[in-house]
């Protein structure tokens, strides 16, 4: 029994400002109309009748069952109370395979890759398969195309078989400079590290107990109290952020001796930065990629640039290699050959406190969504969209009131002990301290303005005392 395992952690920060810690890369439509994590499991369902283990962080959840569900893939996705790099989060998942199946394999996958040939990728998936089954630990080596410096580099050493599929790992390489780089490339010998592997659930727990008892440990005690929360299975936070950080190469790969490389070629890249982007992209006449509405771009005299065009016209004149992101609340414009330093970027706004690495003006929840469309000196408005059956908390404010017009859909509204029913045109008011919620019973979605105002609007001036999607809850409902 093959179960993909997809690992969906991370920040992707050099993909700001599209890419932002509370909605990832890996959740974003970044090369088609599909998120990256939806391809990703699309990509794999062929290879397996078993739905896919997702392993993702806890402010994330909502995001990545709705994603799962919205490509009709049933899931069951592992929730990590704190992030503690790849050795645990594939420990977690091996730990769950084998409650059903010892000889379960696992094929690890990070959930934001990008790979042009689908069928040569499933193809170099099933040529592996006897390896693991064999007790080897896979790992997938790219052939590289390019003197790589942001990549590590696995050295190929024997075949492992008599076909020449896959072959030992010699030994595994960090990220060279430049003039390694090309000695590499020409010797033939080394393959771009992928961070994919494939091996069977057992043996992963086995070697991970040989060189790192103490992260084995840790996991096996967070697997031992485990809840289920709606879609969500939750391992016990305390023993989980006891556990060390490590990544799967350090922690088993580069000690284990029974580690396998099989090469790829299939058009793989990491995504890492905006450059990749443009690199697989199509292309005018003049080399330039323009994502997005092509209505909203327009360029004179411009070559070899990314564009990507939010709402509003992007125009360029005599420029060329540059990129240019445009979202609702941030544009970037950055030399192509550069833009490995857009993190230099998010960290400096971090420091500064600006809530534009974290969240974009169009905020998601598991009831929908809501876009702050304006705000200023105790005021704000928010246009809110509320999916049919969706439903937010019961909740209440201490230092805002509310009010919600209906602009399409019907709206149920409780507002202390009674219960209205607004349509299209209609409206509600909640004064500051007023216990209320919005449920969306309808069919179609239901969208409303809200203008908040008051001497504070920030989003933790919720008090929540009911909530169907589980989040925390604060006592009972004021009688």
């Amino acid at each position: 029994m093959l179960i993909p395992v997809i690992m969906a952690g991370g920040s992707g920060s050099r993909l700001w400002p599209v890419s932002r810690s509370m909605y990832p890369k890996q959740f974003q439509a970044l090369t088609e109309s599909r998120t990256m994590l939806q391809v990703t499991a699309q990509r794999v369902a062929p290879l397996t009748e078993h739905k896919p283990l997702l392993v993702c962080n806890e402010d994330h959840r909502f995001i990545a069952a709705e994603q799962m569900r919205g490509i009709d893939t049933p899931c069951e996705i592992i929730l990590e109370p704190v992030g503690r790099n790849t050795a645990p989060a594939v420990a977690l998942a091996a730990l769950r395979a084998t409650q059903d199946d010892q000889d379960t394999l696992l094929l690890v996958l990070a959930a934001d890759h990008l790979i042009l040939d689908e069928d040569g990728f499933r193809q170099q998936i099933e040529a592996a398969t006897p390896f693991a089954e064999a007790g080897a630990l896979v790992t997938f080596g790219v052939v590289p195309r390019s003197p790589e410096t942001g990549y590590g580099y696995i050295r190929q050493g024997e075949p492992a078989d008599a076909n020449g599929t896959g072959f030992m790992v010699s030994g595994f390489v960090e990220k060279p400079d430049s003039d390694t780089a090309r000695g590499y490339l020409e010797s033939g010998d080394y393959l771009w590290n992928s961070g994919m592997f494939l091996f069977k659930a057992s043996r992963y727990l086995d070697e991970l107990g040989k060189h790192r008892p103490d992260i084995l440990a840790a996991c096996q005690k967070a697997m031992a109290t485990t809840t289920d929360d709606r879609d969500f299975l939750r391992v016990d936070g305390d023993a989980f952020g006891a556990c060390p950080s490590e990544s799967i190469d350090y922690a088993v790969m580069e000690n284990t001796d029974r580690a396998v490389v099989v090469p790829l070629d299939v058009g793989w890249d990491d995504v890492g930065a905006w450059s990749a982007l443009w690199d697989t992209a199509q292309k005018d006449k003049d080399g330039n990629a323009v994502v997005g509405d092509p209505g909203n771009v327009l360029l004179e005299s411009s070559r070899n640039n990314y564009i990507r065009p939010h709402n509003r016209i992007v125009a360029t004149v005599g420029v060329d290699d540059l990129v240019i992101v445009d979202t609702a609340d941030a544009v970037l414009v950055a030399a192509k050959d550069q833009v490995q330093d857009v993190k230099a970027i998010v960290n400096h706004l971090n420091e500064l406190g600006r809530p534009e690495t974290e969240l974009h003006r169009e905020v998601y929840r598991p009831w929908g969504k809501y876009d702050s469309v304006d705000a200023g000196d105790r005021f704000q408005v928010k246009r809110i969209t509320v999916n049919p059956g969706g439903k937010l908390s019961v909740q209440m404010h201490h230092h805002r009131s509310e009010h919600w017009v209906v602009v399409s859909g019907t709206a149920h509204v409780g507002r202390d002990r009674e219960t209205l029913v607004l349509t299209e045109n209609e409206s509600v008011y909640l004064p500051v301290g007023c216990v209320h919620w919005l449920e969306n019973r309808g069919k179609i979605p239901l969208e409303l303005i809200e203008v908040q105002t008051g001497s504070y609007l920030g989003e933790d001036d919720i008090v929540r005392f009911e909530d169907q999607y589980g989040r925390a809850e604060t006592g009972e409902v004021p009688k």
